[in-house]
């Protein structure tokens, strides 16, 4: 099954690639490799939520920032199938099946200092990757929790992500 069918099958969309907020480019082709910059967890150009995540008042839940953590991870492999298509291969979710794996993931989690869960948030993303990309979506990880985000998100996740011809 291809990757679009998944997506499909998962009730998802390859969202439109988000605007970088200063200079950069939300992903980079290096010849089999592709690095996204870190994305945030925009939801038809707007963040969910902001702030901290941790347990109490006034933070964000660990479930609920593991789902926007999931929404980053879908929006980096958009920043994917849009390196690949401006490199001339196919378009929309149809370029990432030519993901051969992802070698890497880095989860960023803005966190109460109290908290530390960060690779449970984190799971969002990988799960969302082994789900849309199966044994191709298995990846080494690092989970890092931080005090501020970009526009105060909860969460950021970057891939780095190796092609097949």
């Amino acid at each position: 099954m291809g990757v679009a069918a998944r997506l499909a099958e998962l009730g998802l969309e390859l969202p439109t690639v988000a605007a970088p907020l200063a200079a950069y480019v939300p992903a980079l082709r290096d010849g089999d490799t592709v690095w996204t910059s870190g994305q945030l967890p925009f939801v038809a150009g707007a963040l969910p939520a902001t702030g901290k995540v941790g347990d109490g008042a006034g933070l964000i839940a660990p479930d609920e920032a593991a789902g926007y953590a999931r929404t980053a991870a879908l929006n980096a492999l958009a920043a994917v199938a849009a390196a690949v298509a401006a490199d001339g291969g196919p378009t929309g979710a149809d370029a990432l099946d030519r993901v051969a794996r992802v070698v890497k993931v880095v989860g960023f989690v803005a966190s109460d200092p109290a908290f530390t869960g960060q690779p449970g948030v984190v799971n969002g993303a990988s799960l969302l990757l082994h789900e849309v990309l199966g044994d191709a979506g298995v990846h080494a990880r690092s989970a890092v929790g931080v005090a501020v985000l970009p526009m105060d998100s909860p969460v950021e996740v970057e891939l780095v992500v190796r092609l097949r011809d």
